[in-house]
């Protein structure tokens, strides 16, 4: 598994394993403490994600076709991700969960199609399926862990530090992503001084 592949897993196993916290606990956390907070509404919200996700990744996309920027993007987007659990701890409106959700589909628009894209260019050959093996086994068995750990936490300690942990995991998750672009300025510079000796051959 190369270094790119590695810092991907890793990210993205600490960014949805944190917000497998507050999975199984949302829609409990805005019935009973946000104004205008219903099962229907929790719906509503889950709702809302998936819309602006979907609206925002698919012309996205393409303009990362066109002009690369995969890695920036992907931490920008991970980042705006990693603010929504904060936002949870100051809603007391259901409007204010509306409006995180509509927040967290912009930053997954942004970060699927980098993510995606990163993941397919960078497998080993002959080792694709293991690696994407290796990251549905470590995505779903840390988001699996996180779904009892976060129940079990908000009902001990509140829902605010379980929103707090996840926000938490998410940041480090994002911060991760930093390496990827420290390794594709150093690819630039290896790619510009590959180019300046051919030149210089050439000229010989």
């Amino acid at each position: 598994m190369n270094r790119t592949i590695r810092l991907l897993v890793i990210s993205d196993v600490l960014l949805l394993t944190g917000l497998g916290l507050i999975s199984p606990i949302l829609a409990i956390f805005i019935k009973e403490n946000l104004i205008g907070g219903t099962i229907a509404a929790a719906g509503l919200a889950g709702t809302i994600y998936l819309i602006t996700k979907s609206l925002v990744q698919l012309p996205f996309s393409k303009y990362v076709d066109r002009h690369d920027h995969r890695v920036k993007f992907l931490i920008i987007g991970t980042f705006i991700i990693s603010l929504v659990p904060f936002l949870y701890i100051f809603s007391t409106h259901i409007f204010h969960i509306y409006l995180a959700q509509f927040i967290y589909g912009i930053g997954a628009g942004l970060v699927y199609p980098c993510w995606l894209s990163l993941f397919s260019t960078h497998l080993d050959k002959k080792k694709e399926g293991f690696e994407w093996s290796m990251y549905s086994t470590s995505v779903g068995i840390g988001v699996a862990i996180a779904a009892a750990v976060g129940g079990t936490i908000a009902q001990f300690v509140g829902f605010k530090v379980t929103f707090i942990l996840t926000g938490i995991a998410a940041l480090i998750g994002a911060s991760i992503l930093f390496g990827l672009e420290k390794k594709e300025s150093l690819k630039k510079i290896e790619t510009k001084h590959y180019h300046s000796r051919r030149k210089s051959i050439e000229r010989i």
